[in-house]
């Protein structure tokens, strides 16, 4: 039977694998629904078999491998992430998780060895919400909280959820089928690389996540009018990209002002997006961040008034859409527990940190308790090619949910 380091390496040899399931010659771009995703997809199933999985995708397109209990009926824990990534992404964010989790199983099937609990390895379409701009839609389709205005949302070629989804063989008039029935679930526990640089600081490989700050995403699109830029005066224009800017320097100055606030804005388009034609169009993406659902509620009600302010001092229209909004949630008391219960026999200290990026734990925890390990990423970088992680540290993380298992009850 095969050791944690060597289950390790083979992992690391995946997530170079599953690298190359690109949309994007010569950097790492998956996005959902995409074909990449359908070989991403394809691939990680034919892993999941290898481990002895039953294998199949849900309605709204995610990919669970199923291991069954030593009896009928017994519950099912979750285990798994996502296999999307942001554009230009490193390759462990989302797919260690999964990795890890059928690594894990691996070794249970080599062993011929069957828990009190079935366990499923999920490996969800869409966590970084990058083709439509909101989150979490495969973990919300199997928490229940996926909607039919959700599905309607249409990416930058106007193609909706639902068509995309529908492509690439799943079922979205029929989505109900891929929401889970709570009695029948243990919880979910996902590992991930921690994106943050606590764990490279302290030297230590893995560590037990709290709980995962709320999050806001939202769009503003100030229009204008278009106009040549060399012949419109200053006084006869209406440039919505001015205004745009100023409410971009406004997301930083209010993050500023908050401690733990974090802001961002990510995206920007402009119409007609000529060097010669002053902006009539322009649209920002907004990415809100804090651990006490209020204060991020307060700070984006503060925006919108500012972003109202501007447009009313520059002549311009300003629509503001909510996009997503989910509340900060605690990890399971009982998760914290067992995780650092079965750190200890693999960690010199057992360290508990908060998570201030968001994950599919967040929307699971409608469903289901949730609890989450993270895995040391180098210098804390993460969403960019030079995300990190140490095989050593791979090995740690499986042995870690591999006892976890055996504790869970």
């Amino acid at each position: 039977m095969r050791g944690d380091v060597e289950l390790a390496e083979e992992i690391m040899q995946r997530a170079d694998a599953l690298a190359a399931c690109t949309e994007e010659a010569g950097r790492i771009t998956r996005v959902a629904y995409s074909p990449a995703m359908r070989r991403a997809n394809d691939l990680v199933a034919g892993w999941m078999r290898q481990a002895g999985l039953s294998v199949r995708e849900d309605a709204a397109g995610n990919l669970l491998g199923r291991y069954d209990a030593r009896q009928p009926g017994a519950k099912t824990l979750l285990i798994g992430s996502h296999l999307d990534s942001v554009r230009d992404a490193g390759r462990y964010d989302g797919p260690l998780g999964v990795l890890v989790a059928i690594a894990c199983v691996q070794k249970l099937h080599d062993a011929g060895e069957r828990l009190p609990f079935a366990i499923e390895v999920v490996g969800f379409c869409d966590e970084e919400g990058v083709r439509f701009q909101t989150t979490y839609l495969g973990s919300r389709a199997l928490a229940g909280t996926l909607t039919a205005a959700d599905l309607s949302r249409v990416d930058a070629h106007g193609v909706s959820i639902a068509e995309a989804m529908q492509r690439f063989g799943g079922n979205p008039e029929h989505l109900d089928l891929a929401r889970r029935d709570a009695r029948e679930l243990i919880g979910y526990v996902e590992v991930h690389i921690e994106q943050g640089p606590v764990l490279d600081r302290m030297t230590l490989p893995v560590g037990v996540v709290t709980g995962i700050v709320g999050q806001t995403r939202a769009t503003l699109t100030f229009t204008g009018r278009a106009g040549h830029a060399g012949t419109t005066p200053p006084g006869f224009r209406q440039d919505a990209l001015a205004g745009a800017a100023h409410v971009i320097l406004l997301v930083e100055t209010l993050m500023l002002r908050e401690p733990g606030l974090l802001a961002t804005v990510g995206q920007i388009e402009i119409q007609p997006g000529a060097s010669n034609v002053i902006p009539g169009l322009a649209r920002l993406t907004v990415d809100l961040r804090h651990a006490d659902n209020t204060v991020r509620e307060h700070f984006m009600e503060l925006l919108a008034a500012g972003a109202r302010h501007t447009a009313r001092q520059r002549s311009l229209e300003v629509k503001h859409e909510i996009v997503q909004s989910t509340a900060s949630v605690g990890c399971a008391p009982e998760f914290i527990g067992l995780l650092k219960q079965a750190a200890q026999a693999h960690v010199p200290q057992v360290v508990e940190l908060p998570s201030g990026a968001g994950h599919d734990a967040a929307a699971l925890a409608a469903l289901t308790p949730v609890g989450m390990l993270f895995v040391r990423c180098k210098e804390g970088i993460s969403h960019h090619p030079d995300e990190s992680v140490q095989t050593e540290d791979v090995a740690v993380a499986v042995g870690v949910l591999n006892d976890f298992l055996r504790l869970v009850k």
